[in-house]
């Protein structure tokens, strides 16, 4: 076995621990994802876990990168997908399924990271490649407004529906006039 066998096997080996640890997270919540339980449902030796992840911080680091990186592939596939304009309604769509579908992951993302942030230098790329997705859909409707601060107020406009719907304080009934407001409207240049 070569030096770089060890090093595939260690690689793929820490790639399933993070699906997993994404997997319980998903179905049971952060506080399930326990280095005794990612051991039963992995078949890892828990000693093995604590070498590859010594901080559960970085466990969840990881699975937000994922998450981070996911999410930059579905808003990329959402916009090529248009065709044409910007694509932001298509990527409206895509960001909002992406974050209902994967609540624990989405909070990894934005609420249990705080250092991957775009205010830091240096920025993870996955983070500044949503950035960048976003930035794409909506810099062709800047009309002459800072494209970087446009794409910011359309992150925070997307994160603040998400984590108020999901915590139940908008109005249920008008969720769908809220996205079609966000995707059509919103932040069309005057």
């Amino acid at each position: 076995m070569s030096p770089t066998d060890g090093a595939d096997a260690e690689t793929a080996e820490q790639a399933r621990v993070v699906a997993v640890a994404r997997q319980l997270a998903e179905a049971e919540g952060w506080a399930a994802v326990t280095r005794r339980r990612l051991a039963e449902r992995t078949g890892t030796d828990i000693e093995a876990l604590y070498r590859q992840f010594p901080d559960p911080a970085e466990l969840m680091e990881t699975v937000a990168l994922g998450g981070f990186a996911d999410l930059a592939t579905a808003l990329a596939d959402a916009r090529s997908a248009t065709g044409e304009g910007s694509g932001w309604p298509a990527v409206v769509t895509a960001y909002l399924d992406f974050a209902y579908a994967n609540p624990e992951v989405y909070d990894a993302m934005l609420a249990h990271t705080p250092d991957l942030t775009l205010g830091r230098d240096p920025v993870p790329g996955a983070p500044r490649a949503v950035f960048a997705e976003l930035r794409a859909a909506l810099a062709p409707m800047a009309a002459g407004r800072d494209p970087d601060t446009l794409a910011e107020v359309g992150w925070a406009l997307l994160h603040g529906t998400v984590m108020l719907t999901r915590g139940g304080r908008l109005r249920p009934d008008t969720q769908e006039q809220r996205e079609q407001m966000i995707a059509v409207g919103l932040l069309a240049g005057s």
